[in-house]
């Protein structure tokens, strides 16, 4: 059977991500289904994460998989000084699939090369983070019961928000109207702005977190400055609170407006947020393992009834 990495959000076709999206549903009707026993899935997380790592484990474990792997890459033979290829090499001998995480651009993809078995990409530097995409477009089309034709603005972190490159690219497909919220420090860059123009695709640009870009909104996706991503942390200050979103600056927005967030949040969202029904991130989590589960099983080409 062929390989089927999934590196970026490219990799994926409009009728994959539909197919994708397809096999989420399912398993989000019932998760427990015990399609890899005696499947062994590596996670290998050279960089920090709770939701992404926990929700993938919890893939797993639901579908009757086993799981090898490490949380911190301290703790493991780079270290040493082993390269990636080698380390990559030797857990390709041990698993079924390796799920990766790693601080540098353009890793999973030379992971993918190297590998002789599958690899999913769970974060690169601040390149692309595809599962992740696929879990909030899917939360987009259980929240707006499609993905054609919809406002979405993206607000924070545009700069270095690898899930916000990816959304971009996923959402190219359905005809989408993007308003891009953020400080000129963390503009969004001007390779995803061709990417637009070339697809035709409609976009604005704001400083300001204005009425506008907030009642107009199908979509409201919040992300955090990221202070991992700063090599200036006076340049981090300057920016980490510049957009927090409160209960009432979503008095006057369309009723079926939901808020998105990839998560952890800081500051940008309040509190008083999180009990309004528009507000989805929580369940948008949740979604992350139905969302993996589906991307795991067509990585090993299993076949979901």
């Amino acid at each position: 059977m062929s390989k089927k990495s999934l590196v970026s959000i490219t990799d994926y076709s409009r009728e994959d991500i539909l197919r994708i999206l397809n096999l989420t549903q399912k398993f989000d009707e019932n998760p427990n289904r015990r399609l890899l026993e005696g499947k062994v899935c590596a996670t290998l997380f050279f960089e920090p994460s709770t939701r992404t790592r926990l929700s993938f484990e919890t893939a797993v474990n639901r579908l009757g998989g086993r799981i090898i792997g490490f949380s911190d890459a301290s703790t493991t033979s780079s270290t040493k000084g082993e390269t990636l290829k080698d380390t990559i090499a030797m857990v390709s001998n041990y698993a079924d699939v390796i799920i990766m995480r790693h601080h540098l651009e353009g890793a999973a993809r030379y992971a993918s090369e190297v590998s002789s078995v599958p690899i999913i990409n769970a974060g690169d530097g601040a390149n692309q983070h595809p599962t992740q995409t696929m879990l909030d477009m899917y939360s987009i089309y259980k929240t707006q019961g499609s993905l054609e034709n919809l406002t979405i603005t993206i607000v924070g972190d545009l700069k270095y928000g690898r899930t916000v490159h990816s959304l971009i690219i996923g959402m190219s497909h359905f005809n989408p109207t993007f308003y891009f919220v953020a400080p000129e420090e963390l503009r969004l860059p001007e390779s995803y702005k061709a990417f637009c123009d070339q697809r035709g695709i409609r976009y604005k640009e704001f400083t300001e977190f204005a009425p506008e870009v907030i009642d107009n909104a199908d979509i409201l996706y919040m992300t955090r400055v990221q202070r991992e991503r700063f090599t200036d942390l006076m340049e981090y200050e300057k920016v980490k609170n510049v957009y927090i979103l409160k209960r009432e600056m979503i008095a006057n927005t369309k009723d079926n407006l939901r808020i998105l967030h990839p998560l952890p949040r800081v500051n940008e969202i309040d509190q008083d947020v999180d009990d309004s029904s528009k507000a989805y991130y929580f369940e948008q989590a949740k979604n992350g393992v139905f969302t993996r589960q589906a991307v795991i099983c067509d990585s090993l080409n299993i076949v979901i009834e």
